[in-house]
């Protein structure tokens, strides 16, 4: 290794370092799901990246859905799955799909990859994701709406050293479970941990000027500006409800929310330590 190399090598471990400072002995909320999730590849390589910032002192929660998975199982029963604007309608086939493979098949394969240090939870768990039913112009079914976190599970296991995963099904005052959206549950939870940091692993690049160009990222976006985005269609569609996920978690207290492209590998340790990865939500 010449100078050269020895400085660099250095400046990265310096940069590391403080990076390192910055989030060590802080609870940091990752929305898991995308392509990420679906590819077995990046999905390994995910876990393997989320036990590594465990042994580094970083109190990880992984929430995730599993919506490919729940479709799957929908069909399996002979049923075609049904959604209206974006969003699954729940019958009480789905509701029962829903909680064997989001609370039975994928959480508990994330738990496994995670070697001994992850530990498999679900919104019904210590009543921990409190819901109703979701009022909407259309029937949704058996879709909630959270309505309080109760974290003290999640704050169990992470004081144990272990890593909370949770999928996200919710249940009201009557036992009823309640299929809820992943980034919904996910700055709600975050919310109640008053977590430091959000991470919401995505299919795409992260918040693009025009969504077809991903040279056009915008790296970074005060949360006081999203609503002129949203007035210049730039935030649209599917977008609108995911960035104001990070705004809620921003103006309750939190550090910052990232939106990170989950087809890169290593996605979270690059956001972390200081690389570009997606769009970064901050209030100045």
């Amino acid at each position: 290794m010449d100078i050269q190399e020895i400085n660099q090598f250095a400046n990265l471990l310096e940069k590391s370092t403080a990076c390192l400072a910055k989030w060590q002995d802080k609870i940091i909320v990752v929305k898991y799901g995308g392509n990420a999730m679906i590819n077995e590849d990046l999905k390994t390589s995910v876990m393997e990246d989320i036990l590594l910032l465990n042994r580094l002192g970083i109190k990880v929660v992984l929430v995730h859905g599993g919506g490919p998975e729940i479709s799957q199982g929908v069909k399996l029963l002979g049923k075609v799955p049904q959604f209206i604007n974006g969003l699954r309608v729940t019958d009480s086939d789905t509701i029962s799909v829903v909680l064997q493979m989001l609370a039975g098949k994928v959480n508990k394969s994330l738990v496994a990859l995670l070697k001994g240090k992850g530990i498999g939870l679900c919104g019904i768990d210590g009543a921990m994701l409190q819901c109703k039913k979701l009022e909407a112009e259309v029937d949704y079914g058996f879709v909630g709406d959270i309505v309080k976190v109760n974290p003290k599970v999640i704050e169990i296991a992470l004081n144990a050293s272990l890593i909370p995963v949770i999928s996200t099904i919710g249940v009201d005052e009557n036992g009823q479970a309640y299929n809820i959206n992943a980034d919904t549950a996910a700055s709600e939870i975050a919310i109640a941990l008053n977590a430091a940091k959000l991470v919401s692993m995505t299919d795409i690049a992260g918040l693009l000027r025009d969504r077809f160009d991903e040279s056009t990222l915008i790296p970074e976006v005060d949360v006081c500006d999203v609503q002129g985005l949203i007035d210049q269609g730039i935030i649209a569609g599917g977008m609108i409800p995911k960035i104001a996920c990070c705004t809620d978690f921003i103006n309750a207290g939190g550090i910052e929310a990232n939106i990170i492209d989950g087809r890169i590998e290593h996605a979270i340790l690059v956001e972390l330590f200081g690389g570009k990865n997606g769009t970064r939500f901050y209030k100045k």
